[in-house]
């Protein structure tokens, strides 16, 4: 197993040093969803390839910025972009934003991502609360994965979401007039697109939407006690639905589309803290 704290004392040393609260909310924005930052106070931001030990975001759409600010009086610790598993990286490194938010001291994580919608009541442009992770077999996907991530505690590892957190979402959604979907976000490795008869057997299985990102760094905070929730924008539908060619142009239109939706449920929940 690998041992992150040892890993990045170094890193989290200065990051706690660095740090100027103690987090109400820590969120990992992903693709496309990063112009949130610009919507709160910004009190210090960090470009992560300023950082020694911390992997370079080479996807588009993840500026990697750790960014501290303010929002209605909460404190808030952004990351503007994740690293990914299909970028050729460690899970040991892709749980970085959960581990530094953790040490950091916040108890409350919301992952956000982007996702191809499986379920063909999802349409690109909605929003998707994740009810669970790839129903009860994701502990079996990766049964292999999770020493590599510094996992250390299985036993809580099916403590997600985090209902009081997913409750506040829903909450802010209905005070927005957000049509916010609740479904089960499906994780694969990457770095390809899931094809048309992989899709099929998602869906068999109860898969919602699918993506390739969030459920380490859920499992790995959710080990560590603190409330996770994940929030997907759909962007596009998975292979096979359409007769679309999958590209991650796709993606950034449409979470581009949808910024105003995404922000305006952030902010409801920030505020409902």
């Amino acid at each position: 197993m690998v041992d992150v704290n040892y890993k990045y004392k170094n890193l989290l040393s200065f990051l706690e040093n660095e740090s100027i609260f103690r987090p109400d909310l820590a969120l990992v924005l992903g693709s496309g969803l990063g112009e949130f930052a610009e919507q709160i106070e910004l009190i210090k931001s960090i470009s992560t390839s300023n950082l020694t030990g911390y992997p370079v975001s080479t996807v588009s759409g993840h500026k990697g910025q750790i960014i501290f600010g303010k929002y209605k009086g909460k404190s808030i610790l952004l990351f503007q972009g994740r690293i990914h598993f299909y970028e050729g990286y460690l899970l040991s490194e892709c749980i970085l934003p959960a581990l530094i938010s953790f040490k950091l001291g916040s108890k409350k994580l919301i992952l956000t991502n982007a996702a191809g919608g499986v379920n063909t009541k999802y349409h690109p442009g909605n929003l998707m609360l994740a009810a669970s992770f790839n129903g009860i077999n994701i502990k079996k996907e990766l049964t292999d994965l999770i020493g590599l991530a510094g996992i250390e505690k299985k036993d809580n590892l099916l403590n997600f979401p985090s209902i009081e957190l997913n409750k506040l979402i829903k909450k802010a959604a209905l005070k927005s007039q957000i049509d916010l979907k609740e479904g089960v976000y499906w994780y694969t490795k990457g770095p390809s697109y899931e094809t048309p008869a992989e899709i099929k057997m998602i869906s068999k299985f109860g898969g919602d939407a699918v993506g390739m990102s969030t459920v380490h760094e859920a499992f790995f905070a959710a080990s560590k006690g603190m409330e996770i929730s994940a929030i997907s924008c759909i962007t596009n539908y998975a292979a096979g639905i359409s007769g679309n060619k999958l590209d991650h142009r796709e993606v950034m239109n449409t979470a581009n589309m949808v910024k105003t939706k995404f922000e305006n449920l952030i902010k409801g929940t920030i505020e409902l803290l």
